[in-house]
């Protein structure tokens, strides 16, 4: 039986039901602006004020920090649950005004709770070694050490409370305003476009990449050179905004004696340098595997080599069958899960059955897909909208993945829940190939699906081993020459040439570069974090070592995954990997090992016709 035929009810009675493709959220709050939504407000607003000025007096008496830690955890998870609701209702209707109004509001909100962080980050640095050892011993802070261990480092290097407050208050106006201006500008934005049919039409810029991704060679190119222009156009406005990022996060690093701009991504990943260098290591002497997969890809569309045009669009056409029903996604998935990792099937089910995933196709919705989860009331959600296609079944796998990992951290406290963007993606990708191994190894499969499939498995691949470590090849470029005064728009197009050369090599043809990716590119503009990319490779070869090891030893290896997962916001990516799977991160011959685990579905694909 083939693994969409498995028919399933949601009490697994094995009788055909329909799965609700509509959340809820009133387990949350019974409805936006009732009594209850404004009372939870209100109250949230005067706690935070309320703590200000006791947080402001906080010295070195242990009782009052371990209290102020423990009040700040409490804050953080009625924000948080706040936060996430209000999330879920934006992207739910995007046209909503009043949600909108409240996101703007949480805003502020969160800006009040972030100060009250620097005065406790102080003191806690400001305690000598013996006492900060004596008060983690305090009762109210069990299983909190590695949290408040983080805070104290944070306060090693932070300005004073007042110039802290400061630089919150200029970012708005200041380092933030250039990502709303980004964001501005972007997103009006459209071109003039002539279509291989020889009509003209004006294109949102929102619109061009999914452009780039059609199979129709000649409209992705189309895309691409109409679309550059507004790039071209833009360019020194879009170069100002770039530079006054970096240089704005360049100038707080000195003022908070951080050496060098990899500080602070490295910390927020909970990675070390060692370990960075070592994967970076691993990809260089690699690279002629992902590079193989692309070398495959020029020859099916039948060119000696890409352009970047060409990146993300496949070249095996999905197969001619009839779109997916969202209950057939939904047993497949069931299927998967079940078949490999019962615990997470019988989660999934349980998602479905108390309507935890919005996935229906509706106008007014926002794009992407997310996993979001409240702290107060333990439970997931995911987001997404189902367009009856394989690959929205697999983000249906990669979000449930990430809400699996939230849901093995239920019993742990806030401070040790909460995990870095590094071992973020490690479950969703886990949960992904979960799905796609299931479908890989189902008798019932068609070769025009093997082959579909293994081309998204090689686009993936090439993403993250190839055009994401481009991108940090690109930024860390950018922020080395940015030290040292402002780099201008034809600069940063040179830097990014050479990135894409370098990382690309011969699979790109002699004018397939993208010069003006940087400024396409949204996430160098994101104002709330740097090097908004190796923390996905990361993930990526993470993931595949993960699955790598539970492959060789089956059922068995799940507990020691679950060990791994429930250790991810109690200690650094080095230590969990040590303490759950004996390995080394900061040894290339690790990464090297889980880049090599696609090796036997790139020999599959290279042997495609």
């Amino acid at each position: 039986m083939g693994l969409a035929a498995r028919r399933l009810s949601p009490k697994g009675t094995g009788m055909a039901s329909d799965f609700c493709d509509r959340w809820t959220l009133e387990s949350w709050f019974p409805g936006f602006g009732g009594p209850d939504y404004v009372e939870f407000k209100s109250a949230l607003v005067r706690d935070v004020e309320a703590l200000k000025p006791r947080m402001a007096a906080l010295g070195g008496d242990l009782r009052e920090l371990a209290r102020a830690v423990h009040e700040i955890e409490a804050l953080g998870d009625r924000l948080g649950h706040l936060s996430a609701y209000l999330g879920c209702l934006s992207a739910d209707d995007a046209n909503d005004e009043s949600v909108k109004a409240d996101e703007a509001w949480i805003s502020k909100v969160d800006a009040e709770y972030s100060k009250l962080l620097a005065p406790l980050r102080a003191a806690l640095a400001a305690l000598n070694e013996a006492d900060f050892e004596a008060l983690l011993l305090d009762a109210s802070l069990k299983d909190a050490g590695h949290a408040v261990r983080r805070l104290r480092h944070e306060g090693r290097h932070q300005m004073s409370a007042e110039m802290e407050a400061l630089a919150a208050d200029l970012n708005v106006n200041g380092l933030h305003a250039w990502g709303r201006l980004y964001d501005t500008l972007t997103g009006r934005m459209e071109f003039e476009m002539t279509f291989p049919d020889g009509h003209r039409e004006t294109v949102p810029m929102s619109r061009r990449r999914a452009l780039m991704s059609e199979p129709d060679r000649r409209l992705r190119e189309a895309a691409f050179h109409d679309g550059q222009k507004p790039w071209n156009e833009h360019a020194v406005t879009l170069a100002a905004a770039l530079n006054g990022i970096a240089g704005t996060r360049l100038s707080l690093y000195g003022r908070r004696s951080l050496p060098h701009f990899l500080d602070t991504p490295l910390f927020d990943g909970a990675m070390s340098r060692r370990s960075l260098d070592a994967m970076l290591e691993a990809i260089h002497a690699n690279i002629e595997l992902p590079r193989r997969a692309l070398r495959k890809a020029a020859k099916l569309q039948g060119t000696p080599a890409l352009h970047f045009f060409d990146l993300e669009a496949p070249q095996v056409a999905a197969p001619a069958e009839k779109p997916l029903t969202w209950d057939e996604a939904c047993r497949t998935v069931d299927q998967a899960f079940s078949a490999a990792y019962p615990k997470l099937g019988q989660y999934f089910r349980r998602m479905l059955v108390d309507r935890w995933i919005e996935a229906q196709p509706r106008s007014g919705k926002r794009p992407g897909a997310f996993c979001t989860g409240s702290p107060l009331r333990r439970e997931e959600r995911v987001y997404m909208t189902f367009h009856r296609t394989v690959h929205d079944m697999v983000t249906l796998a990669h979000e449930v993945g990430h809400a699996w990992h939230s849901c093995v951290l239920r019993p742990a406290r806030s401070l040790a829940s909460n995990y870095p963007m590094t071992l973020a993606e490690t479950a969703s990708n886990f949960g992904e190939m979960i799905l796609l191994s299931g479908l890989m190894n189902d008798p019932g499969i068609t070769a025009a699906t093997k082959a579909y499939l293994l081309d998204q498995e090689m686009l993936r691949a090439h993403a993250y081993l190839v055009n994401i470590p481009m991108r940090y090849e690109f930024e860390k470029a950018f922020y080395t020459e940015r030290a040292a005064g402002e780099v201008g728009a034809g600069r940063l197009a040179e830097l990014m040439t050479e990135a894409q050369r370098r990382l690309y090599g011969d699979t790109l043809l002699d004018d397939g570069a993208d010069p003006m990716f940087w400024a396409s590119k949204m996430h160098f503009f994101i104002s709330g974090i740097s090097f908004y990319n190796f923390p996905y490779v990361f993930g990526y070869l993470l993931s595949q070592a993960l699955f790598a090891r539970f492959k060789e030893e089956g059922a068995g290896f799940l507990p020691r995954y679950e060990a791994f997962l429930q250790l991810t916001g109690s200690a650094t990516c080095e230590e969990v990997v040590l303490r759950t799977l004996g390995e080394d991160l900061t040894s290339p011959g690790f990464w090297s090992r889980a880049l090599r685990a696609m090796e036997p579905s790139l020999v599959a694909y290279e042997a495609l016709g």
